[in-house]
């Protein structure tokens, strides 16, 4: 098979959540344990950073990647979802895994994950983990798909765990209630294995603490840190509080790695070039000003919304685009009603029909027109901003991945 044929065999014949969401989750890690005993256990052959959380974990992920490879190490990263290639998920300093390590590793490995019905995210788990292990990385910075306990990722035995944050997404998976889906995030933490938590609330404080004390885990609140102030070249406002769980996990990380003051500052100040990280407060175009954030949930969305509202401009342009399993009533409020809508439906499977978007919008005072695309609502937009005015492009990550 083709590259092209590789990744398409991927998405379609096994369950995908980008594509698909509910289907796609699997209830147990044994099929991960299956594969990389199939593999050889590739996770135990590089040292690992494991990251979670329910907003932050690319960005924080990537600045922790930068600054090791400012410091001059080969460091394997794995995030999810892609914007525009497969291959974005998979990368060493910065470069993407090769087209033909994919097709090799599914020709290789297809008939053990056809008997064995390994989902999307099982398969590119362990392509990540066999990629890592045989280009012989000094560390992998790895991001956990959805949730923690039952994530594929969570096989590994990292140097470090992380939590970023908690806020309400994937409920159906994770549980309703902070305290639930914190529970889940917890998973992450293993035995004797530091971990840093990046914000908490009185609801998820007493389930790390809880959880750590079990694991005999030392834990930090990056949360109650000093302010940071360095320059950084991903500009959304919430960056703050990443880049201080980045700066306790590299305090950690000093016994294993020799990271100086400089390695920091640039590390932050290059974060896009080392990593490719796309779609974080993401400028498109300075007049109009134009601005893209793959923002998604209530606990995001608050944060990148109260961002716009500290700029001067004429009209706010919305080009607002969701999922199907978005919980609509959690974000639509957060929206504000002078704006003008330009409704669209991401190109996935799972991308909410426009139409009832707009209906939906409506009932919270938000009114625009719908659109066939993304891309015709961009254009759209392009024409109807005048240089005063201020354009944002949100509400899904699939949204964003057509227009960056």
């Amino acid at each position: 098979m083709t590259y092209k044929e590789t990744t398409e065999w991927m998405f379609s014949q096994l369950p995908m959540f980008q594509m698909q969401g509910a289907t796609a989750y699997k209830k147990d890690l044994t099929n991960t344990l299956l594969l990389v005993e199939h593999l050889q256990h590739p996770e135990t052959k590089f040292k690992s950073i494991h990251v979670a959380g329910t907003n932050g974990k690319g960005s924080t992920s990537s600045m922790i990647a930068s600054i090791l490879q400012e410091a001059g190490y080969k460091v394997g990263l794995y995030t999810s979802p892609h914007l525009k290639d497969f291959r974005e998920r998979i990368r060493i300093n910065g470069e993407m895994i090769s087209e033909d390590f994919v097709v090799d590793f599914v020709a290789q490995n297809k008939t053990f994950f056809e008997a064995n019905q390994l989902s999307f995210f099982e398969m590119t788990v362990g392509l990540a983990f066999d990629y890592f292990a045989n280009h012989k990385v000094d560390v992998a910075v790895i991001e956990v798909g959805m949730g923690g306990r039952l994530d594929s990722t969570n096989i590994i035995t990292p140097l470090v765990s992380v939590i970023t944050n908690i806020g309400f997404d994937h409920t159906q998976f994770l549980g309703d209630t902070l305290s639930k889906i914190a529970t889940e995030k917890a998973g992450i933490i293993k035995s004797n294995i530091p971990v840093v938590i990046g914000e908490y609330s009185d609801e998820t404080k007493p389930v790390f603490i809880a959880k750590a004390k079990q694991e005999n885990a030392t834990i930090y609140f990056a949360q109650d840190a000093p302010e940071v102030n360095y320059e950084c070249d991903l500009l959304g406002d919430y960056q703050v509080h990443n880049m201080k769980t980045v700066l306790q996990v590299l305090k950690l990380l000093q016994s294993q790695f020799n990271i100086k003051e400089q390695h920091v500052k640039s590390g932050l100040k290059n974060v896009i070039s080392n990593t490719g990280l796309l779609g974080r407060w993401q400028i498109l175009n300075k007049s109009p000003l134009s601005v893209c954030d793959t923002a998604h949930n209530s606990h995001g969305l608050k944060i990148v919304l109260n961002q716009i509202q500290k700029h001067s401009f004429a009209t706010l342009h919305v080009v607002l685009g969701v999922v199907n399993d978005k919980d609509l009533d959690s974000i639509l409020p957060l929206f504000p009603k002078s704006a003008k809508y330009y409704f669209c439906k991401p190109n996935v499977t799972r991308g909410l029909d426009a139409n009832i978007l707009k209906q939906k919008g409506g009932e919270y005072g938000l009114f625009g027109k719908v659109f066939n695309s993304v891309s015709e609502a961009y254009r759209d937009v392009l024409i109807n901003a005048t240089e005063k005015d201020f354009i944002y492009i949100g509400g899904s990550t699939f949204v964003v991945a057509e227009i960056v």
